[in-house]
């Protein structure tokens, strides 16, 4: 992206009834428009206006982390957010997930011929105001334009980097047996938020997406537990899936208590009348701590002193297990092992 001068573009982009063509993404001037004016205006900083193919800036010190995603997410826009605030949280938390101060983003954008201006300049504009709300900057980006019906409107890739905290070293490969397994607050209400929107399924819901950046909560919990053992948001594949995966990270089994997990009514509503398990429901702001039990007390005070936290809970515990299951003990006294999602319980969740 080099740099532009502005009075070469007489008109505007007509945000109104414009739409993308294959020459917003042919390298020429109306690729450069569509940067300046859309990209460009939206996301500016310093290090952005350089107009470069690249972003040059001090490390800071410490150690770095850094994270990729892609985001396809159907529809573009739903209850509680759309795919441009949502690229932003999704990048945050994977690096507050490490315990990291987040610090740049990077932005690639892979556009449908024929996609409205007008709704690529809303997600824009959300996705610019995620970032400031998150104190990260988009420093870098890249615009591709595909024909029309080779892609489905917009879809968003992402670079996250960002700064480790001296001492604080979650992973996935920490739990061990004896800890606490707690949860930032109710679970599943991205993936029914999504669900209400589909076209092929009918059912009604006021639950709006939990997309939110989490570094944040992750500062307040460091500062009270700086060694938490491991932290993880549990999107696509639920609480169950991530529960599973740090299970076999760290070769532990768990046990969850059923009446401890935060679920509402109307998910619990809607998941039943899908045939779903809210445990298997994907997330885009919650996560999911363990830590030493002498630690829960403090960690969940935290957790819940933060507007993020507020609804937090300590759900199971972590126990020897060479077999490595995640089990529920159900309300009525049984227990159930919680398995992996099976297959792809709603394609394109974010």
């Amino acid at each position: 992206m080099g740099p532009t001068d502005r009075s070469a573009f007489p008109r505007k982009l007509d945000l109104r009834h414009g739409r993308v063509d294959l020459s917003h993404g042919g390298g020429g001037k109306a690729m450069a428009q569509l940067v300046e004016e859309m990209f460009g205006a939206a996301f500016d900083n310093p290090l952005l206006a350089q107009r470069n193919d690249q972003a040059v800036f001090d490390a800071p010190v410490g150690r770095l982390a850094v994270t990729t995603d892609s985001y396809v997410i159907s529809p573009l826009f739903f209850p509680g957010g759309d795919i441009g605030s949502l690229a932003v949280h999704g990048t945050v938390n994977d690096l507050a997930m490490a315990g990291a101060v987040p610090l740049y983003l990077t932005a690639g954008f892979i556009i449908e011929e024929g996609f409205p201006l007008g709704d690529l300049g809303r997600i824009v504009a959300s996705m610019a105001a995620a970032a400031r709300e998150a104190g990260v900057s988009i420093i870098t980006g890249d615009t591709k334009v595909v024909e029309r019906g080779k892609g489905d409107g917009v879809f968003i890739n992402t670079t996250g980097i960002g700064v480790t905290r001296p001492g604080v070293a979650p992973s996935g490969d920490r739990a061990r047996p004896g800890d606490a397994v707690l949860v930032s607050g109710f679970v599943g209400d991205h993936g029914v938020a999504i669900m209400s929107t589909r076209e092929n399924l009918s059912f009604e819901t006021a639950i709006a997406s939990d997309s939110a950046a989490l570094h944040g909560l992750v500062a307040a919990m460091v500062e009270a537990v700086p060694d938490i053992h491991t932290l993880r948001d549990p999107t696509r594949g639920g609480v169950a899936t991530t529960l599973n995966e740090i299970a076999r990270q760290s070769g532990v089994g768990m046990v969850l208590d059923e009446r401890a997990i935060p679920i509402r009514e109307e998910v619990a509503a809607a998941c039943e009348l899908l045939g779903l398990d809210p445990l298997h429901v994907a997330n885009e702001g919650k996560l999911i701590a363990i830590c030493a039990a002498g630690d829960a007390v403090r960690l969940l005070d935290a957790m819940r002193g933060h507007p993020l936290g507020a609804d937090a809970a300590v759900i199971g515990e972590v126990i020897d297990d060479d077999h490595r299951f995640v089990q529920l003990r159900t309300a009525f006294g049984g227990k159930r092992i919680v398995d992996w999602l099976a297959g792809e319980q709603l394609p394109r969740i974010c």
